[in-house]
């Protein structure tokens, strides 16, 4: 069903747009958003949360979408926290399952993070880019199964 919404991922991290982005503009139609303010929203996620190769840019892609999918906007909701606090760590375990790793770093097999001294090895992207284009087509193929359970 959601088909191309996971090509349309893969092709947006072609195109230049971090990881988180793509995953997040792919699906930000569906909760309202223009392409710009999925764009921004999902900007600061990219790179291992601000290039620091933390969690991996498309796995918070996920997360920000399981926000906007079943979040709650009451203080003190226990319930609503248990239920995105649970598809959280369900999709982060899976993406474990399928990639190796949650870290953008471990992913990426770096060494450490690098800093504003010391940029990619490719200060293009192009070093990670086939890699990180599958993680991106990975936490789309998760976030639509995730969907269609959510939705069904």
């Amino acid at each position: 069903m959601y088909e191309e919404r996971i090509q349309r991922a893969a092709e947006l991290h072609q195109e230049g747009y971090n990881c988180c982005q793509s995953v997040v503009l792919a699906f930000g139609d569906l909760y309202g958003f223009t392409q710009e303010q999925s764009l921004k929203m999902s900007a600061a996620f990219g790179g291992g949360i601000g290039g620091m190769r933390d969690i991996c840019g498309a796995a918070m892609g996920m997360f920000l979408l399981a926000g906007l999918e079943t979040g709650s906007v009451r203080p003190r909701d226990a319930e609503g926290k248990k239920r995105t606090f649970g598809l959280v760590q369900e999709l982060a375990e899976e993406f474990r399952k399928r990639n190796g790793a949650l870290r953008c770093a471990d992913l990426l097999n770096l060494p450490k993070a690098p800093t504003p001294q010391t940029p990619n090895p490719d200060a293009q992207g192009n070093y990670y880019l086939n890699s990180c284009t599958e993680k991106v087509r990975i936490a789309a193929e998760l976030w639509c199964q995730a969907l269609n359970k959510l939705r069904a």
